[in-house]
């Protein structure tokens, strides 16, 4: 993962990568938006955006870069609901937006209230989801009494500070979780102007740092943040420093998160402080004209990829998403002539065939997963009505049971529902939408698949890991908790091949993995729809075209346009929606393309381009 700020939201990614690579043992890195925009990484790292107040030239830049480059997953943490980064992510609805006003209300210069609420927020999160809630209630225990006025700890730690503002630099010792008080300390230090800081963790501190001490003791003072972790460590390196030079040691104590925030708190208070022992007000130290004109500036742009392949920016993310190589790093032997081949031999296929309906997976490509228990807006069921209205055919392909069957039915008119079939269970029954007695919802599988569904019952971690339904030609495995992407799909191909069980097929969701027996698939709704319309071609339209996506083989025809994971094939399954969209977004854009006469549906010659 990838944490991207700018000012106090710095100090807030800082403090995503910290409590991400905690709980989730897995790296971290922080960026400014410079780095973010030039320095362009694989789609598949997750990146954050972090913002306060949303306006930035810096944030808003990187906004629109890392859009246009479609992470696998890009959120964006705002404080303002009417700001433009938020305006400008609604624009994009693969973006995760999510909003949380401080209850503060407005910051100073230092947005000092949002930056101590967004990092509560996120530690919170991360305690809450890796099942740690006892660790965000201890860590507001201990906060509770640092965060008041005038309270004791307060003013232990203002008499020990107060020795160090007579020296123009001060030297921050940290340890692995105060290291976030130490970042935003010398943040604040710099961005008001407050003193001169340098920061090192204890050991680091070890490595040549400590010969600015030597050298320059007579102007400094030390300030170490301690916890009961690394007591030991720094009161044996404290201990080492002259007597001479003046020393503050601030300790904080209980978990990990406790000690961050607490470290946090220390740096806000310690800021204020030192800046009424200097004259200064950190909240509003005065910018200089120069200073609004550098805020200002806007970030350099990244070289187009139409100047440096004469591609337009839609043919460029199609080549991008189907290669996996932005256009513009290819270079010799012909990679981008053989892509733009391929690219333009498909789309010239798809607006030279005419179709006599349209097969759509549902979770991912007419409603987002993340709201796939909410019915399909009303604008995407619009599209589905003005086609079937006009005398094509609609048919759904979906994991899922009745459910689909009820959000459809509540959306489109009943006159319709003879004209729209569901293919249910990922093809193992399918019927029409006004067929009130499908799906076979009852739990238990066929013969064929009780023993690998035992087995797969009383397996521990998964068990402890996922949720199991059962249905008649389907088992499907959805996670409860938070675990590494792929070890679902690791955990059931092992029972399945422990087991010796045949003839299943195995996919994977954006939120399950599925298990079918022998002769169910998405193909089966294409073929039970040939049957219905005739010899004319039909349209295949999915979000995992690649695999081992549940889209995998319905979108392997001729005619298939992928919303999202594509396959590698040059010759179908393109994505090619606008940059910057996908899901449900792209899946309305390719329906709207699409013009219906008596019944015939067919793309416009400048469509999709």
């Amino acid at each position: 993962m990838r944490a991207i700020g700018s000012g106090g939201s710095l100090t807030a990614a800082h403090a995503l990568a910290s409590f991400h690579q905690r709980f989730t043992a897995r790296i971290a890195a922080v960026a400014t938006p410079l780095e973010a925009v030039e320095e362009p990484l694989d789609q598949t790292v997750t990146t954050w955006l972090l913002s306060a107040g949303g306006g930035n030239v810096d944030i808003i830049a990187a906004a629109k870069a890392l859009i246009g480059r479609e992470p696998r997953q890009l959120a964006i943490l705002c404080g303002r609901e009417d700001s433009p980064l938020a305006q400008l992510c609604r624009a994009h609805p693969f973006v995760d937006l999510l909003i949380y006003p401080p209850p503060a209300g407005k910051d100073g210069f230092l947005a000092t209230n949002s930056l101590l609420g967004f990092t509560a927020l996120l530690a919170r999160a991360y305690a809450a989801e890796f099942g740690f809630e006892t660790e965000w209630t201890d860590a507001v225990a201990s906060l509770r009494p640092l965060i008041h006025e005038g309270s004791n700890a307060a003013a232990a730690w203002q008499d020990a500070t107060t020795q160090l503002w007579s020296r123009p630099t001060t030297l921050v010792l940290h340890g692995s979780s105060t290291r976030i008080g130490a970042i935003d300390l010398e943040s604040k230090f710099t961005e008001a102007a407050l003193g001169n800081l340098q920061l090192a963790d204890y050991r680091n501190f070890a490595h040549g740092r400590h010969h600015w001490l030597a050298k320059r003791g007579e102007t400094s003072g030390v300030l170490a943040f301690i916890t009961d972790d690394d007591r030991s460590l720094a009161e044996r390196t404290l201990a080492l420093i002259p007597p001479e030079i003046p020393q503050a040691q601030l300790s904080f104590a209980g978990n990990a998160s406790a000690t961050a925030l607490s470290a946090l708190v220390a740096a806000l208070r310690v800021s204020g402080w030192a800046g009424a022992a200097r004259g200064i007000d950190p909240g509003r130290p005065g910018v200089p004209d120069f200073g609004r004109k550098l805020y200002n500036l806007p970030l350099p742009r990244a070289g187009r990829a139409e100047s440096l392949t004469g591609l337009t920016a839609r043919d460029a993310a199609a080549i991008a998403r189907k290669a996996g190589v932005a256009p513009e790093r290819m270079a010799g032997a012909g990679e981008l002539d053989r892509w733009r081949l391929a690219l333009d031999n498909f789309r010239d296929g798809l607006r030279a065939a005419t179709f006599a309906g349209v097969v759509l997976d549902y979770d991912g490509t007419i409603v987002d997963t993340r709201d796939r228990f909410v019915p399909a807006s009303e604008s995407m069921c619009a599209q589905l009505e003005r086609i079937a209205t006009a005398g094509a055919w609609v048919a759904i392909a979906t994991g899922r049971g009745a459910s689909v069957r009820r959000d459809l039915q509540a959306r489109l008119p009943k006159a319709l529902w003879p004209k729209i079939l569901i293919g249910y269970y990922n093809g193992a029954e399918i019927a029409r939408l006004d067929d009130e007695d499908a799906p076979d919802g009852s739990e238990g599988t066929c013969a064929a698949l009780a023993p690998l569904a035992a087995a797969l019952r009383n397996q521990p971690e998964l068990a402890q890991v996922a949720r199991q339904t059962e249905r008649r030609y389907q088992i499907t495995l959805e996670v409860t908790r938070v675990i590494p992407e792929s070890r679902l799909w690791d955990l059931a191909r092992q029972i399945i091949m422990m087991t010796g069980t045949a003839d299943v097929t195995v996919t994977r969701s954006s939120h399950s993995v599925d298990i079918v027996a022998a002769g169910v698939s998405k193909l089966n709704v294409l073929t039970h729809l040939r049957d219905l319309a005739g010899s004319a071609p039909l349209l295949a339209i999915g979000d995992r075209g690649r695999w081992p996506g549940n889209d995998y083989e319905l979108l392997r025809g001729p005619y298939a346009l992928g919303v999202d994971e594509i396959s590698v094939d040059p010759a179908t399954c393109w994505n090619l929606a606008q940059p910057g969209q996908r899901g449900p977004a792209a899946t309305f854009e390719y329906l709207s393309s699409l013009q219906v006469h008596d019944g015939i549906l067919g793309f416009a010659k400048d469509s999709l381009a």
